[in-house]
């Protein structure tokens, strides 16, 4: 035993040390200059998920509200990984940190499709209410995606978004995600940027979105917010996005449908978020 592993680690120092030599250490400021140029891509075909997890958020006066019991799953095209979604770490604008970019598959033809549920209720003065689910249909995204990075003042995560989106059915449903008899219903929900690409809702640098913890007079409280378009990293104006609803109506057991038609909002624009939940 003694020899063989003499043996091996004689050859191992006759073939392997030319290799070594190649080898250089790199100083810290050497390492730091080292930009990666390959991404990560990863594909979710027949992705399916399912639970009973919760998701509280609960004020200091003892007040909450949740969301429990997720569903997820997807539909594909026949051939798996030929749009996958896309992560890299990009550079930001002069002076500011680099950023983790997740680009949304193209989905040209539609074919990736999402169904999505999840129940969700309040909670105060000792009495916790259920008050019913949210079932997507036919979630489709064309495009667009997510930013993260650190933001420019004050702690949290600064992040960016992209969308351009059709829902076939977006409803609300009192009664349970089993029970659609009494519920209101979007149908055919499409959103995006008024050119047709996606509407870049924040951006990392341009016009930065944030979630942080908050402290004031009063105590820390959670906060989220987009920040007024920064003319230094963009043109400082804010994307300007299209919602379009195919149809609202209301249905209950026994009643007429409620049908309120179709609505549009042809160009909007967020010049500033604000929100800071309350104590």
């Amino acid at each position: 035993m003694r020899r063989a592993l003499t043996a091996g680690l004689m050859l191992c120092a006759h073939y392997c040390a030319p290799a070594a030599w190649a080898m250089e250490p790199l100083s810290d400021s050497a390492l730091s200059a080292v930009r990666g140029r390959d991404g990560v891509s990863f594909d979710l075909n027949g992705f399916a998920m399912s639970g009973d997890a919760r998701v509280s958020y609960t004020t200091p006066a003892g007040s909450s509200l949740y969301v429990e019991k997720f569903h997820a799953s997807r539909s594909d095209n026949p051939l798996p990984f030929s749009d996958p979604y896309r992560l890299d770490i990009l550079p930001s604008a002069p002076g500011l940190a680099d950023y983790i970019n997740i680009a949304f598959p193209t989905n040209a033809n539609g074919d990736q499709r999402w169904q999505l549920a999840y129940d969700w209720g309040v909670g105060a003065n000792g009495v916790v209410r259920e008050q019913g689910s949210v079932v997507v249909k036919d979630l489709v995204f064309h495009g667009g995606g997510l930013q993260f990075t650190t933001p420019q003042v004050n702690d949290g995560i600064a992040f960016g978004a992209a969308l351009k989106m059709d829902i076939g059915q977006l409803s609300f449903q009192p009664r349970g995600r089993d029970d659609a008899t009494e519920a209101m219903v979007l149908s055919g929900v499409h959103i995006a940027g008024v050119d047709g690409n996606p509407w870049v809702i924040a951006h990392v640098a341009a016009q930065p979105a944030v979630i942080n913890a908050l402290t004031d007079e009063t105590g820390p409280r959670l906060h989220i917010g987009i920040d007024w378009p920064d003319a230094r990293y963009g043109n400082g104006q804010a994307s300007a996005g299209s919602i379009v609803v195919d149809n609202i109506s209301f249905v209950s057991p026994g009643q007429p449908t409620v049908d309120l038609g179709s609505s549009r909002i042809g160009s909007v624009q967020i010049q500033y978020l604000d929100i800071k939940f309350k104590q």
